[in-house]
């Protein structure tokens, strides 16, 4: 959390307003939460048009920057803009292809991430809460392999369980922001 002092050593604006934003962000998480669990597949559709926009905006952007004379190297810029259309375009047109690739991605990661903590866990002995880092790589890490193993089939599961997750986060952060609120009140 972005904090700042001021000449007398009291937490600045930046705090004064954190609670408010994490609300803010509490709150939408909440609501996109809601969305997604209750309309999984919609959803990954939703997103997977958005990535083949996104793809073809930042494909106009890296032509535009081509046609800049004083730009070097503009013929990657303009090769690379191209791909990214020609890429955006297929995603939005192929969402079943989209569909499984987000499936893909998020498989991958959910087995780095679990490798990852049980690498960490395991050249971390003394570390405090060393069990559930264990628990939550060894649950990563058979998440991220089931995802990759059968992505068509595990999607709209993969969807509701992302809206569920959004859920949560969100309560969190508009409980962390109203925590955040009584700790400053109670300061001041």
């Amino acid at each position: 959390m972005p904090e700042s002092y001021d000449d007398d050593g009291s937490v600045g604006l930046v705090l004064a307003t954190s609670w408010q934003a994490g609300l803010f962000v509490g709150i939408i998480t909440l609501v996109l939460g809601i969305i997604v669990a209750a309309n999984p597949t919609t959803s990954i559709n939703v997103v997977s048009v958005l990535a083949g926009i996104l793809l073809i905006f930042s494909g106009i952007l890296q032509l535009v920057r081509a046609l800049d004379t004083t730009v070097a190297h503009r013929a990657w810029s303009a090769i690379v803009g191209l791909g990214f259309i020609v890429l955006g375009v297929v995603l939005i047109r192929h969402l079943d292809v989209t569909r499984v690739l987000i499936a893909l991605l998020v498989g991958i990661m959910w087995i780095a991430q679990g490798v990852i903590e049980l690498m960490v866990a395991a050249t971390e002995r003394d570390r405090e809460g060393r069990a559930w880092s264990i628990v939550y790589g060894l649950v990563s890490l058979v998440a991220g392999i089931v995802v990759v193993a059968v992505p068509v089939s595990s999607l709209n599961a993969l969807a509701a369980l992302l809206g569920i997750w959004f859920i949560i986060i969100g309560a969190l952060d508009i409980i962390g922001a109203f925590v955040l609120r009584y700790v400053q009140k109670r300061a001041a």
